[in-house]
């Protein structure tokens, strides 16, 4: 007998997928969501810098933000078929529609939202950030976020707003609007 993927038995191993703006802290509340919930946490732009030998910056400036996408749709692939993850992925990876299914359909997405003035505090010392490098990083971030917001929320099953409060604050109202079956055991 074949299991459909919205057995329990699927559903419980799914990964929970953290997506948004670079500064969001898709990095530092997955690795508390992660240990929260007895999860190993994967960082897929680390992943990916593994995998390579060699910084992200580096893969931008030999192959450009087209070689690095191409790169990062393989990888997520392969993420996403991992059980029991917590997935911190990189800004950009909603903007290809083939990761935007796969990120709906084999994961939990949860949007952390947050503010243009907010990611420009966050990253306004960031020297390692490609698409950072520009005249005006501030503005970019604006336009940055125009672009990808909508995506975001097309792909999240909840949205998180992240502001300046401390990570267990993000972690609790994830876990909480987590269903049930992706619920830790009380």
């Amino acid at each position: 007998m074949n299991e459909s993927p919205t057995t329990p038995a699927s559903v419980d191993s799914r990964p929970l997928v953290l997506v948004g703006m670079m500064g969001a802290g898709k990095t530092t509340v997955g690795r508390r969501l992660a240990a929260r919930l007895g999860r190993r946490f994967v960082d897929a732009d680390r992943e990916l810098e593994q995998r390579c030998g060699v910084p992200i910056a580096t893969i931008f400036e030999l192959e450009g933000e087209e070689g690095f996408r191409r790169r990062e749709r393989a990888l997520l692939g392969e993420l996403l078929a991992l059980p029991d993850i917590v997935l911190a992925t990189g800004g950009g990876v909603v903007l290809a529609e083939e990761n935007r299914r796969l990120l709906h359909e084999r994961g939990w997405v949860i949007y952390l939202k947050a503010a243009a003035p907010d990611l420009w505090q966050r990253l306004r010392r960031d020297r390692t950030r490609p698409l950072l490098r520009t005249e005006n990083p501030r503005e970019r971030i604006a336009q940055l976020l125009a672009q990808r917001e909508p995506l975001y929320e097309s792909v999240a099953h909840c949205t998180i707003t992240s502001v300046h409060q401390p990570v267990e604050e993000l972690v609790a109202p994830i876990i909480d609007a987590l269903p049930e079956s992706l619920q830790p055991a009380r």
